[in-house]
């Protein structure tokens, strides 16, 4: 049996500008691409028609008939990735495995195992830095330390930014070395426990026009003025170095989203506690109200804050939300209502088709203000200025929530006044426990 390497699909979904792909095409053995589809992930899913597998098995199917061009094609697994990795030794003559790294926990763990049990049988495991422009400890601060306050950081980080972090990989040229194969299918969502969503999803080449305008439109939810782009970015299907460079050219604005991206991953990866508590410890001692049929008239989008409802029903007929609206409804359901960021961050968690843990784990503790953000706790969105602000004629609103005016509509779960006044004795006695 001849030897190989393989490259082993997670997070990036393409051939082009591909950190690990390229490292693997550049060794002396014929490159097998693979991809897991992880059994311990998939058994937590309860939608059996989650939009986000769906999206995977597209883009394989894709990648797939890409490799096909190349006479080589895609091996498809489905288990546990350990049991999975012990299956291809046996059946493979692997020399190396490449793939590029990823910073959550439990992405970290697993890797840990499949070096381990590579190395039993002298596999190297090699990784790369692929969805992000810096990590782990690439901008620190002077004394080496992680920043834990955005400004700082993304001015290092743009500081440190120069053409050779944003060089792309020239994987196109190694394409002959892709192993000859072409026998290999994607498995059918069905063999996984799936079935296709009817979900459509943005396309992966953002408009640049958007991306001009982004600084002046992209706080205004009835307006296409923002990109959509977090899916690809999610899943790889996108270069981050392709969007940086653009960026760079074309809105400083977008760019620091793309730099807000960033600083959560270095965040979790630093601070891999935030996962289950808050970034601060002090903020593990709020009272929580966690009331049950509120957080479900929250999930419905029938709290009578239209504003709110509007981001939820959109949320969940989509599975997307505008980022001032994430902002609204967040920061309503943890101040407003008093109930656990945890509790909405799960909720987002399931529904959004860009989740992504280090965003979506950094937002929600920003809008609850627990979080490494330096702004005071008693930051709390009124979601009636809100609306003055962002949806005056109410465009967006009557979009989603076309009831708003009629009888039917529900009266506000909470008044507004009262909740603040709530929430500053809540925090305020959660900070004096601090200092006790």
């Amino acid at each position: 049996m001849s030897k190989v390497n393989i490259f082993w699909f997670r997070r990036d979904f393409r051939l082009e500008d591909n950190a690990g792909l390229y490292h693997a095409l550049l060794g002396k053995k014929p490159v097998q691409c693979l991809f897991i589809f992880d059994k311990t992930i998939l058994d937590k899913l309860e939608d059996k028609q989650d939009p986000r597998v769906t999206f995977i098995w597209k883009q394989l199917q894709i990648l797939n008939d890409q490799l096909k061009k190349f006479g080589s094609s895609l091996i498809v697994k489905y288990g546990n990735p350990v049991d999975v990795w012990k299956e291809c030794t046996n059946e493979l003559a692997i020399s190396e495995v490449f793939t590029n790294r990823d910073y959550e926990p439990g992405a970290i763990e697993r890797d840990e195992k499949v070096a381990a049990l590579l190395s039993k049988q002298n596999i190297a495991f090699h990784t790369y830095k692929d969805q992000v422009i810096f990590e782990k400890e690439e901008v620190v601060k002077d004394d080496g330390k992680p920043y834990t306050i955005y400004t700082p950081y993304s001015r290092k980080w743009l500081n440190k930014l120069n053409n050779f972090y944003l060089k792309s990989y020239p994987t196109e040229k190694y394409f002959g070395n892709l192993i000859q194969n072409k026998k290999n299918e994607v498995l059918s969502l069905k063999e996984i426990g799936f079935t296709e969503s009817k979900t459509s999803f943005p396309s992966n080449d953002p408009d640049k026009t958007i991306i001009k305008h982004y600084t002046e439109q992209r706080d205004f939810p009835s307006v296409n003025g923002t990109t959509h782009i977090g899916l690809h970015l999610r899943f790889g299907t996108v270069s981050i170095r392709k969007m940086a460079t653009l960026a760079q050219k074309l809105n400083a604005t977008w760019l620091n989203e793309l730099i807000w991206r960033e600083f959560y991953q270095m965040i979790l990866f630093h601070f891999p506690h935030v996962i289950n508590g808050a970034f601060k410890p002090a903020y593990n001692a709020i009272k929580w109200r966690n009331n049950e049929k509120e957080f479900e008239a929250w999930c419905n989008g029938k709290t009578g804050f239209p504003i709110v409802d509007a981001g939820m029903r959109e949320l969940n007929e989509t599975g997307y939300m505008h980022n001032r609206v994430r902002m609204i409804t967040a920061s309503f359901l943890t101040k407003h209502l008093l109930i656990d960021w945890r509790w909405g961050e799960a909720y987002f968690a399931e529904k959004l088709l860009d989740f992504e843990l280090a965003s979506n784990n950094g937002g929600w503790q920003w809008a609850a203000g627990t979080g490494c953000d330096a702004a005071p706790y008693f930051r709390i969105f009124n979601p009636y200025e809100q609306t003055k602000k962002f949806d005056p004629k109410f465009i967006y609103i009557r979009r989603w929530v076309p009831d708003f005016e009629d009888f039917s509509y529900p009266p506000p779960i909470v008044d507004h006044k009262m909740a603040r006044e709530r929430c500053l004795k809540v925090y305020g006695e959660a900070m004096a426990l601090k200092t006790i």
